[in-house]
């Protein structure tokens, strides 16, 4: 295969969160092919042979010079929670780039359902893959942990599983556990009181990904509580980890668990989490049940079939 020029925009700037780190990911993939990838916050117009654009919305600048000065070549765009289930119904311009891309990238399938009908013929679903920590790491005796892998902003409901084990009752040993940088100092504040208030809540700060996979390997369970999602990368890595997920029901976590996953509570309630938390640890079957979902899963995050993935796209794309 000739060697292609690609530009993957993300309007994250070089950090450890979420559309960076897919930004990362994909760049390596793509250079395993033998392309030349670069990674830049805005389209640097030096002639690409692809666009690759995560954030339909933040990045509609760069897709909309791409288009307008190379209208015949490929166009990718990335589609993330906030594209897929806010921005394309309440912005023209993430509409229009959705329009102008050759292709919509999925992180799961639940997606193409809130995609017009004229446009799901676009969609490739990609998912993001994982790798689990080699060391064996033993569980925590003293607490039956929880972790929280995620930054501390709004959409992501950050401090729900902290306000759930609020509820427990006095003999539980669950204790939550919670990596991610605030993202604002109100967020930061609402963290450090909470830790101050709750004795069950650990906010440990933003950490680098090795010592991430070390939290999993230690904690019980990983719980997700997010308002949205397009598709967490944190699930593919509690999966692959044979962690057990309990997550708000979102779409975008139905399309990488499925429909019939059992460790689901409505958004925003914390009496159901507090009580699928409870049950994990106090029933032994249904944490069995959990964990085996996940390892029943991991296949389907597993690297080689991300760059399986993307392979053929690019084959898709080259074909007359």
């Amino acid at each position: 295969m000739k060697s292609l020029k690609i530009e993957v925009i993300t309007p994250t700037p070089r950090s450890r969160k979420g559309n960076w780190i897919t930004a990362a990911r994909w760049a390596r993939i793509l250079r395993q092919f033998g392309h030349r990838v670069t990674i830049r916050q805005e389209y640097s117009g030096h002639g690409s042979d692809i666009l690759i654009a995560l954030h339909a919305q933040k990045s509609f600048p760069s897709i909309e010079r791409f288009h307008q000065q190379h209208p015949d070549h490929p166009l990718l765009l990335a589609m993330t929670g906030t594209d897929i289930y806010r921005d394309i119904r309440d912005h023209h311009e993430a509409r229009q780039a959705m329009a102008w891309a050759d292709r919509l990238i999925l992180l799961q399938p639940e997606g193409q359902e809130e995609l017009a009908a004229e446009l799901r013929s676009k969609a490739r679903v990609i998912r993001q893959s994982a790798v689990p920590t080699r060391s064996r790491i033993p569980k925590t005796r003293r607490w039956f942990d929880i972790c929280v892998v995620g930054h501390l902003r709004p959409v992501k409901d950050p401090l729900r599983a902290a306000e759930a084990a609020r509820l427990l009752p006095p003999s539980s040993r669950i204790r939550i556990v919670h990596a991610g940088a605030a993202l604002s100092s109100e967020m930061e504040i609402q963290a450090r009181a909470e830790m101050a208030t709750n004795p069950r809540y650990r906010w440990l700060g933003d950490l680098p990904q090795w010592k991430i996979r070390r939290l999993m390997a230690r904690s019980q369970v990983m719980v997700l509580s997010s308002l949205m999602e397009g598709g967490a990368n944190v699930i593919s890595e509690a999966v692959v980890a044979n962690l057990p997920v309990i997550s708000s029901r979102i779409s975008g976590s139905i399309g990488m668990l499925g429909e019939d996953h059992q460790g689901y509570f409505e958004v925003e309630d914390s009496e159901g989490l507090a009580n699928l938390l409870l049950k994990c640890e106090t029933e032994q079957k249904f944490l069995g049940e959990l964990t085996r979902r996940s390892r029943a899963l991991a296949p389907l995050f597993h690297p080689d079939r991300e760059r399986q993935a993307w392979g053929e796209l690019l084959q898709e794309l080259r074909a007359p």
